[in-house]
Order: C-alpha cells, then structure tokens, then sequence
C-alpha cells in the first residue's frame, strides 16, 4: 500500500501517549507496532 506524507496512518505510543506515524521501517509490520521508539520500547521513562 502506498501513502503520500500527508496521508500516512499513525498510531499512539503504548508507553509514552503520543501520536507517530508510519514509517517505511516498518511497512511490512505496522500491525504489530507498538512503541514510538527503540528507548520507549525498552520500557524507560521519557
């Protein structure tokens, strides 16, 4: 599926609450993620 930026699908952080969008990185697994970044999905404290 193809996005233009202004119409990228985004999702809110497990841990930290805010909005990210996606990313080519994860185009073949945006189901299943998660966290905004590596240091959210280590579990630390922002």
């Amino acid at each position: 599926m193809r996005y233009t930026k202004s119409n990228l699908p985004s999702k809110i952080c497990a841990v930290c609450g805010l909005p990210f969008e996606w990313r080519r990185k994860w185009a073949d697994c945006w189901d299943e993620v998660k966290y905004c970044s590596e240091r959210c999905r280590r579990g630390r404290a922002h």
